[in-house]
């Protein structure tokens, strides 16, 4: 008698879409069906691991390089994989969602790279999730143009050589996919993401000169990647593909990894292509492992946290110096500056210091770096030429001068700055307008011309969170109490209110995003990920 097919995946409580069809497929189901079978049991235990390290954190404030894993650190003859030439160049990323105006746009932004995000700058509705995919497959078919329906304008891709390479970003690990379930059980979302894409794109991409190239975010260990390499050679196995066809770039934006880059590095060796250094995400992640670690790692304002910070700088000239010694690449930070097309003044200064943050990058040995905006492609460009010149990296930039102890990475009060009763006022601010926009479903929004995305109400809820719990009195004698953040926070719902009008505020989501940004900034028990409780109210 021969085996029982396998569980299909089900569809759950997810309106039909437009064309879903052609991603939803039940080849390309029965792939995703697959990789929840084999993977998600590791997935459960590497997400139990972290609860495991942020306790043995909260008992010893402090961290170190691994034991275990110094001869992989000391072994000088490995390297990661040579970049395909679709990657050997990434000098400029532009990021962003996956909707049909972004997806034109981006590729068409002049930039080397774009990141098609379907992570910390999109919401996961099941539209986002599935029309996103959907968006992607045109673009490579060329079947893809937009018309925005308030201008009239129409947008169209440029000639096949002039569009920037994509490297897709899934969700993080954390996240389940609730519309998809098999036997009950939701897949994880990361899951989802790469395996739709993968399944539908990979050999389109190889007929394209380019390959399935992803960014893995919110990684915490090397073990985390080692289960990231063996999906990827399981993937290629099963749609038969070369191995190594596929490339990985790590975003490091975890205290945690800052300790295991070269480890990331060695288990994804075949299939690596480099490292990121994330900024809101990887200062939301020290405050959440070291929250109960006393004063010496209170942050101070989040805009007070520049990459020139001693301990940010140790963290991204380790991070070159470890790639560079690997044969990978170095990618720096996201300009998250949206110009305004009403104040020539505010760009010149918000251009200025894109510029002075993109030629620190080409001069420290990065090699290329992000931007959230179209208008910041020349900058960052010019930066990146005036170091590179015609080389498409400097990975011959070996910064052996850079020399990281495991202290520096967490020397937080080496800063001089200290939180301020308006850095609360700009927390919670910023904490309701994205989280507003995120729960009608958009993930990356430009509030007060920045470009805000999960990791920013992600740090914004931290820092209230934390300085409540550290007893932080404020420069002008206020101490920072829950008391306080409520008084803040109902006087910036007013302030919205008065703003938008009352039709406008009614329609929207703005007592729902209040309420959810203080139960997440004022709940002792502090949640791992904001996007958790608010995916459940999600639509």
């Amino acid at each position: 008698m021969s085996a029982p097919a396998p569980s299909p995946l089900a569809i759950v409580d997810a309106e039909p879409l437009p064309r879903q069809d052609e991603v939803l497929t039940d080849a390309a189901l029965a792939f995703v069906a697959e990789l929840h079978r084999q993977f998600t049991p590791r997935r459960d235990e590497l997400l139990a691991r972290r609860g495991e390290r942020r306790a043995e954190i909260a008992r010893t404030s402090t961290l170190d390089f691994l034991p275990e894993t110094a001869a992989i650190r000391a072994d000088d003859s490995w390297n990661v994989a040579p970049a395909p030439a679709a990657l050997n160049d990434r000098r400029v990323e532009i990021t962003g969602p996956t909707d049909r105006k972004m997806t034109i746009n981006a590729l068409n932004s002049g930039a080397k790279v774009w990141l098609a995000d379907f992570e910390d700058a999109s919401a996961p509705t099941w539209e986002n999730v599935v029309l996103g995919q959907l968006n992607l497959i045109d673009a490579y078919t060329r079947s893809i143009d937009f018309t925005d329906p308030k201008s009239g304008k129409s947008y169209a891709l440029r000639p096949a050589d002039e569009l920037a390479t994509v490297v897709t970003r899934p969700r993080g690990w954390h996240l389940n996919e609730r519309h998809l379930q098999l036997d009950g059980t939701p897949v994880p979302g990361a899951l989802v993401d790469f395996g739709l894409y993968f399944f539908h794109n990979a050999q389109r991409l190889i007929d394209l000169g380019k390959g399935p190239y992803f960014y893995l975010p919110k990684t915490e260990s090397h073990l985390e990647a080692r289960l990231w390499n063996d999906i990827f050679v399981f993937a290629q196995d099963y749609v038969g593909i070369p191995q190594g066809t596929v490339r990985a770039t790590v975003l490091i934006e975890t205290i945690t990894a800052a300790y295991e880059m070269e480890e990331i590095l060695y288990e994804l060796r075949d299939h690596a292509s480099g490292l990121n250094a994330g900024r809101w995400d990887y200062l939301f992640s020290i405050v959440k492992n070291f929250r109960d670690g006393g004063s010496k790692f209170v942050l101070p304002d989040r805009n007070a946290v520049t990459m020139t910070a001693p301990f940010m700088r140790a963290y991204t000239e380790l991070l070159v110096r470890t790639c560079h010694k690997r044969g990978a690449h170095a990618i720096g930070g996201m300009a998250a500056f949206i110009p305004s097309r009403r104040d020539a003044e505010v760009n010149k200064v918000a251009f200025e210091k894109v510029k002075a943050d993109k030629d620190r990058e080409a001069n420290d040995g990065f090699d290329g770096s992000w931007v959230a905006h179209p208008d910041l492609v020349p900058i960052a460009m010019a930066s990146f030429d005036a170091v590179l010149g015609e080389r498409p990296n400097q990975k011959e930039r070996l910064r052996e001068d850079v020399a990281v102890a495991a202290g520096d990475l967490i020397a937080i009060d080496t800063l001089d700055a200290k939180p301020t009763y308006e850095g609360l006022r700009n927390a919670v601010a910023v904490g309701i307008r994205y989280i507003e926009a995120w729960l009608r479903g958009m993930g990356a929004v430009a509030i007060f011309n920045l470009m805000e995305d999960a990791a920013t109400a992600e740090i914004s809820r931290s820092q209230i969170w934390q300085w409540i719990n550290a007893d932080v009195v404020f420069e002008n004698g206020k101490h920072a109490t829950a008391e306080l953040a409520r008084e803040v926070a109902a006087e910036e719902l007013a302030a919205i209110r008065a703003e938008t009008g009352e039709e406008a505020f009614t329609s929207g989501k703005w007592q729902q995003a209040h309420d959810l940004l203080l139960q997440v900034s004022l709940d002792q028990d502090y949640a791992d990920f904001l996007t958790l409780p608010a995916y459940e109210q999600l639509g």
